[in-house]
């Protein structure tokens, strides 16, 4: 039976002049088709709503309202969902799978992503826990593609109150978050061995170490073949000493930092390599000797210019930077060369602590020479007054 064009066109079955049973409808804008079944005039039990644009809806229906559990698919997004639904509206229990790959399976409220469900995103990143308004509010965890795990509070999307980050490379973060950063009270354990407790600012510490410095005089003298001791602070802008924990290296020496403090002790200078020669001295002084020959005979300079060599090479083997050398009395090299020396102290966390490295610290070493004995000079004088 055919319906008045009027109020649409039905074909179907009819009881009691009412559509009651399997019928056919469209509407008269001719946007809408629906065919299923019918009971006392109204939509009911299972049908498909049908849309020019490609959208459509097939379920279960009550008293002429999509209730119950369905399909529904939006052709403008491409979104499809499968599940629950309450007066025409995406309600309850269900798994919504958007176009552009993420997919959710949870609780919604009246169209939005509302109570306990897991949202896995087109990244491949998988959030389980409470939601409000299709925004992650409660408490929850996501695993994120890299292998980092966070397991907490959350406000409106994002990480705040209390939580524990684990991250891929075995850092571990537990305290307070705020807008997604640490905030408040907490503790890391880097990857490097590093520990902060404390409090955090935005993500990074409240106390926080800007540069290292180096204790004692600037200048520090050495007695040659001594042993010697060099302490670190950590001290932020301020000259506060910063109670970090991190791994610094002078020379080749590795302390971890504790409170704040390291100190290198027993650190002593290496000699030279076998057969050292100070080729860079010994060239200035060949380059001199030439120059200064350069207005003779050919035979007057080749003979100076030898002779001024041998006593170049004669004067280093005495004498290096204005420091005596033992070399010349037969006996063996001394442990270090006398002269001044650079210390560098550097920050050695690897990976650097929260993206950062602080600057190297120096500290200048002037070696000096071991003072003679009173019975070597006592000695010395009577070889003179002998003569």
């Amino acid at each position: 039976m055919a319906a008045p064009a009027a109020s649409g066109c039905y074909v179907g079955a009819v009881r009691r002049q009412l559509r009651d049973g399997f019928g056919r409808y469209i509407y008269p804008n001719s946007f809408f088709k629906y065919e299923g079944e019918w009971k006392d005039g109204k939509k009911h039990g299972h049908g498909k709503f049908l849309m020019k644009d490609g959208s459509y809806y097939e379920g279960e229906l009550v008293n002429g309202e999509i209730e119950g559990n369905g399909v529904r698919y939006w052709a403008s997004s491409g979104n499809e969902y499968c599940g629950q639904f309450s007066q025409g509206e995406v309600h309850g229990y269900g798994v919504m799978k958007y176009f552009d790959g993420t997919l959710y399976e949870g609780e919604f409220n009246y169209g939005a992503r509302a109570g306990h469900g897991a949202l896995t995103d087109k990244q491949g990143q998988m959030y389980r826990g409470s939601f409000h308004n299709h925004m992650k509010h409660g408490e929850g965890e996501i695993f994120y593609k890299n292998g980092d795990h966070y397991q907490g509070d959350w406000v409106v999307d994002r990480q705040q109150g209390h939580g524990v980050m684990k991250y891929a490379d075995g850092s571990l973060y537990e305290g307070q978050w705020r807008n997604g950063l640490f905030n408040g009270q907490g503790s890391i354990i880097h990857c490097s061995g590093m520990v902060y407790d404390g409090m955090w600012i935005n993500g990074r510490p409240a106390s926080e170490a800007t540069k290292l410095v180096l204790l004692g005089e600037p200048i520090q003298e050495l007695v040659q073949g001594s042993p010697f001791t060099i302490e670190v602070q950590l001290q932020n802008n301020e000259g506060e000493v910063m109670e970090e924990e991190e791994d610094f290296a002078p020379v080749v020496v590795i302390q971890r930092a504790e409170r704040g403090y390291a100190a290198f002790r027993s650190i002593e200078l290496a000699p030279p390599p076998h057969r050292y020669r100070p080729f860079m001295i010994l060239d200035e002084l060949e380059k001199k000797a030439s120059k200064k020959s350069s207005s003779k005979s050919l035979s007057e300079k080749g003979t100076e210019s030898q002779e001024k060599i041998t006593e170049s090479r004669s004067d280093v083997s005495i004498k290096i930077d204005g420091k005596p050398n033992e070399s010349q009395t037969g006996t063996e090299l001394p442990a270090i060369r006398l002269g001044e020396y650079v210390i560098m102290v550097k920050d050695t966390t690897s990976p650097p602590f929260l993206g950062r490295t602080l600057p190297p610290a120096f500290k200048l070493l002037k070696v000096v020479p071991q003072k003679p004995s009173k019975k070597g000079v006592r000695k010395e004088s009577h070889k003179v007054l002998s003569k």
